[in-house]
């Protein structure tokens, strides 16, 4: 079972990587124009983080945290985002496709519908938000007063493995929600794009219910609040337990497990528009 399973992930993974490819050979036709839109993408994604700074003009700190700190949290949800939108955020778009019969041939092709979907107008432009979020929290790393031991270095690298992985299954169970709504990509914007701006913040300014929410039912709280906490070596403000700070990999396997489930019922339900 484990073979023909390994086996299918590699074939997928070479299909995504050919097709995607094939985008980016004809966005590299037009050079100008995609340089300037991912010049573009990165000026428009920094203007969040200049307003963070501009408002640190007037303030010392934010929620209990100050600049340093809120750049750490700021380039990590960045980052993650940025990489679930670069690889899976043309997901977002089934709607659009069941609506105009173009799913229904990717249902016949001897690829993973998911894969075909991901990769279908890759936009490498999207690497502009990846940058933008990089440089900032490659900034924070060398500011915030860290000793950096092993142990904080993988739960950072994790931080950005896992909080991907969340952005990304979030980004699945959007889209299989349009398997019943074909209008449904707002809803799923709300938790991703939302959940990005959300925690680009220290969570302490917002009432404990809401951090609840963020943790156990839409967990964009693993993304980077969690893991900050244990970097940072700050005790959790809201009196949660402290293994929290290290379970992002385990929302992670959950929110995966649970968009997997949701697209293969929606896809095994699908039924055609006849377009």
């Amino acid at each position: 079972m484990a073979e023909p399973l390994a086996a299918r992930l590699a074939w997928n993974t070479r299909a995504f990587l050919m097709l995607a490819g094939m985008w980016v050979r004809v966005s590299w036709t037009y050079r100008a124009s995609f340089l300037l839109m991912t010049l573009a993408s990165v000026v428009i994604t920094g203007i969040d983080f200049v307003a963070i700074m501009v408002m640190f003009t007037n303030v010392d700190s934010l929620g209990g945290f100050g600049l340093r700190d809120i750049a750490f949290l700021y380039g990590a949800t960045a980052v993650c985002l940025g990489l679930a939108d670069l690889v899976v955020g043309n997901v977002e778009r089934l709607g659009r496709r069941i609506r105009l019969g173009s799913f229904d041939a990717m249902m016949v092709r001897p690829v993973g519908v998911l894969v075909q979907v991901c990769a279908d107008e890759f936009a490498i432009r999207r690497l502009g938000r990846v940058a933008q979020g990089s440089l900032v929290l490659a900034w924070a790393i060398t500011r915030v007063d860290v000793d950096w031991d092993p142990a904080r270095v993988l739960v950072t690298v994790g931080m950005l493995v896992c909080g991907t992985l969340i952005f990304t299954g979030i980004f699945v169970l959007g889209a299989s929600f349009q398997f019943l709504t074909t209008e449904g990509s707002e809803v799923a914007n709300a938790f991703t794009y939302g959940g990005n701006a959300m925690t680009q913040y220290p969570l302490t300014i917002y009432p404990r219910e809401v951090v609840r929410a963020l943790t156990f039912l839409v967990p964009v709280a693993f993304v980077n609040w969690y893991p900050t906490l244990f970097v940072l070596d700050i005790p959790d403000p809201f009196g949660l337990p402290a293994a929290l700070q290290l379970a992002s990999p385990v929302a992670a396997v959950v929110v995966c497990a649970l968009a997997a489930l949701a697209w293969r019922t929606g896809v095994r339900r699908y039924r055609s528009t006849g377009s």
